[in-house]
């Protein structure tokens, strides 16, 4: 991987009004209250639901009548697909964007993460808020803390052996380590509802939880078992499994990766508007791009106002756009693959002292 620096496209930065900076956000949120962009698309959230339901089922229908055939693989890309269709209701669920009744948010995603994809939705959820109240904050947000990958040179101090090679090697290796995306998020899920201690889950939702994962694993399995021979059962799942794995990897990677990451000695004074604008990228295109990132190249816009319904996004981006240029804050927005080469570009910058002393 080349090294090369990363340079986000930007608005111009005029000279910042002087302002309070608790006062940045208030004008904002108003003006898109006013407009009516945080107000629920029940009907609209309604019709993708469906769509996605009749696709899945229609994939499982063709299981059953192509029955054990080879042919029977060219159906895992689109059930992977429709798997990450499903991902991005169930994040939406999450976030309150569907409805504001808790009870009926926390059904449509335990249906859509734990029913049908194998995920814990109370693990999600619990993951995903911390990353939205600190996003890149080495400290605080679970989405950058030392693991498999690091994202900062102060991460890499000690790694050797396999996590050093990987560590090395982790722009290359990012894509490829994405399409275990899918497995790891069931061993995730799986391990949030056996954990004990402090991390234990609450009885009932334990019981809720680990239920519907049974129901999950049972039901895939007892799908593909039926329909297909061993052989072709294990290809067809690993072949769903990577592919959605990648696809979720291709819609997360490029919201913050490369991106501001605060300082956890002076960042308190950051406000709301700044600690999310600053740290997250949005990515530009067409309809393709927002149906196939499920909305999350509006990532500031997400950021700002995660209760805000999908379709609303795209609307309040030109507000947020003006809003950060009025006060000098950097919008960050580049193309698809642009995205890509910095957050990967970041990666292999991150790994550079240990390539040095290899």
């Amino acid at each position: 991987m080349p090294r090369t620096a990363a340079a986000p496209v930007a608005e111009p930065i005029p000279a910042p009004a002087p302002r309070a900076a608790g006062s940045d956000f208030a004008p904002l949120l108003r003006t898109v209250r006013e407009q009516g962009l945080l107000e629920r698309r029940v009907g609209w959230y309604a019709r993708g639901i469906t769509v996605n339901l009749l696709l899945m089922a229609a994939i499982v229908a063709g299981l059953v009548l192509v029955g054990p055939s080879w042919w029977a693989l060219l159906l895992a890309p689109p059930l992977a697909l429709v798997s990450g269709r499903l991902a991005f209701v169930a994040h939406d669920a999450g976030h309150s964007q569907i409805t504001a009744h808790r009870g009926k948010s926390r059904l449509v995603q335990l249906v859509h993460a734990n029913l049908l994809l194998g995920m814990s939705q109370e693990w999600w959820n619990d993951k995903h808020n911390r990353h939205h109240a600190n996003p890149n904050h080495i400290d605080k947000d679970p989405d950058v803390a030392a693991d498999i990958l690091v994202f900062t040179q102060h991460q890499t101090e000690g790694r050797s052996g396999l996590r050093g090679w990987l560590t090395r090697h982790q722009a290359w290796l990012f894509f490829p380590l994405t399409t275990l995306e899918g497995i790891a998020l069931k061993v995730y899920g799986v391990q949030a509802v056996l954990a004990r201690g402090a991390d234990r889950m609450p009885a009932r939702r334990r019981v809720t939880e680990g239920l519907l994962l049974l129901t999950h694993a049972v039901g895939y399995a007892t799908l593909l078992l039926t329909t297909l021979s061993v052989g072709q059962a294990v290809v067809f799942a690993v072949i769903h499994q990577m592919l959605h794995g990648l696809h979720l990897g291709m819609a997360f990677a490029p919201n913050h990766k490369g991106m501001e990451m605060p300082d956890p000695e002076n960042c308190a004074d950051w406000g709301h508007l700044r600690r999310q604008v600053l740290t997250s990228r949005n990515i530009r295109g067409g309809l393709f791009t927002d149906w196939f990132l499920g909305g999350l190249n509006y990532q500031i816009e997400h950021h700002l106002f995660p209760s805000m319904p999908r379709p609303h996004l795209r609307l309040a981006q030109p507000l947020v756009r003006a809003h950060c240029r009025t006060l000098g804050i950097p919008y960050t927005e580049t193309g698809l693959i642009e995205s890509y080469r910095q957050a990967l570009s970041h990666l292999h910058e991150v790994g550079e002292p240990l390539r040095a002393g290899a």
